[in-house]
């Protein structure tokens, strides 16, 4: 069987990540454009595969509701105080759910809308509005004494702060249970799991680029992913897609990961026959490179370095835990790219590394590439993980 909107979708989708590929590996940044082509094509080719598979208009309006909210948290997220706020993109993201949970189905069976869900909305349409008039709200930084500075600190560190931070994770559940309440009711049908796990998957990764445990385009990337290509295009040559084919990017992201982990492993074998020496864990993802060259390399350092009164070196390496909370605060964490891009800003660090000659840096290779290649096999042969789970339990 093939669904050749899904084909379309899945070579604009190719296409554009190969670009962005090229992109992060040159740049090591790719611009939020640069997604456009791929979202054109594959919405609109989404919505002729739902309303060929479905003839479901609620649904299709479901689904441009959960796109619009995640694209107008992104604008919320990315909004400058100063600039003008626009407030259709906060009537449209209002008017959406609205129009596909109650209006459409009321339309459509000619009674009064379903109770049950306006609770749910009510709280959707609260934590959006009350965000958008922060935002709208909000005054251009300023400097500020320290004293004044902590104040504000005190007073922002309270309840509106944390839901101002965190509201997207009520926004996420809200419409993962609209989604499940639109498919108990029959509004939507079987084809709305896809709604409801792709509210849970693209919520998950969205907050997780917001927190810095994962690049903004890979996050990006696999968001978009789902997005565009609800489905397989085609029956996989190793096996029957896990849940029943409508969730593409969950097994795009499995086969990522399962092909990421080639590099590690090479990373290993590559220090082994170099005698490169360090902890075992840091063995596989990283290597160490010339301090006077370390402007020209790509990662992150691995390792702390003070210098002491007699004039040596101390080092060590960065704890697991130490790495993950740097990155989450984006703080202490030294990337060669900002040694490369504003040496004025370390020569401390980098006098330091040249006095201690080889220096330790993780390896640089963009997870949109393994994303790339998870497509492809992906669509071509399927699931590993669960090709390879059925084969040991037997299964046909």
């Amino acid at each position: 069987m093939i669904f050749y909107p899904m084909v379309i979708s899945a070579v604009a989708v190719l296409v554009t990540l190969i670009y962005a590929s090229y992109l992060d590996i040159r740049d090591r940044r790719v611009p939020f454009r640069t997604w456009y082509p791929m979202l054109i094509v594959g919405i609109a080719a989404s919505m002729v595969f739902f309303y060929q598979q479905t003839g479901n208009i609620s649904l299709i309006v479901g689904y441009i509701a959960l796109i619009a909210s995640f694209l107008y948290a992104d604008y919320l997220d990315n909004h400058e105080a100063g600039t003008p706020f626009r407030l259709p993109y906060l009537a449209v993201v209002l008017a959406l759910p609205a129009i596909s949970w109650f209006i459409i189905p009321a339309i459509s069976t000619g009674k009064l809308p379903e109770t049950q869900l306006i609770p749910w909305y009510v709280m959707f349409a609260g934590l959006i509005g009350y965000v958008s008039y922060r935002e709208f709200t909000k005054q251009p930084e300023r400097r500020l004494k320290a004293k004044q500075a902590k104040k504000d600190a005190r007073r922002e560190s309270n309840v509106e702060e944390v839901l101002s931070r965190w509201y997207f994770v009520l926004v996420v559940i809200i419409l993962a249970i609209a989604s499940f309440y639109m498919i108990g009711s029959g509004g939507w049908g079987g084809f709305g799991i896809y709604m409801a796990f792709t509210a849970i998957f693209c919520g998950v990764f969205y907050i997780f680029g917001q927190m810095h445990l994962f690049g903004g385009a890979d996050a990006w990337a696999l968001i978009f992913i789902a997005f565009c290509i609800p489905t397989f295009p085609i029956i996989p040559l190793l096996s029957t897609p896990p849940l029943g084919g409508y969730f593409l990017s969950f097994s795009v992201l499995i086969n990522a990961l399962i092909l990421n982990l080639v590099a590690p492993v090479g990373i290993f074998i590559i220090n082994t026959v170099k005698k490169n020496r360090a902890p075992l864990q840091y063995m596989f993802f990283g290597f160490p490179v010339k301090g006077d060259n370390i402007q020209q390399a790509w990662g992150f350092v691995m390792e702390d370095f003070v210098e002491e009164k007699n004039g040596n070196i101390g080092r060590k390496f960065i704890g697991f835990w130490d790495s993950l909370r740097r990155m989450r605060s984006d703080e202490g964490r030294v990337y060669t790219k900002d040694l490369r891009e504003h040496p004025e800003e370390f020569e401390k660090e980098l006098g330091i590394y040249k006095k201690a000659g080889n220096v330790w840096i993780s390896y640089a290779v963009p997870f949109i590439l393994p994303i790339t290649a998870g497509l492809i096999t992906a669509v071509l042969f399927g699931d590993f993980l669960f090709t390879i789970m059925k084969f040991v339990t037997g299964g046909a």
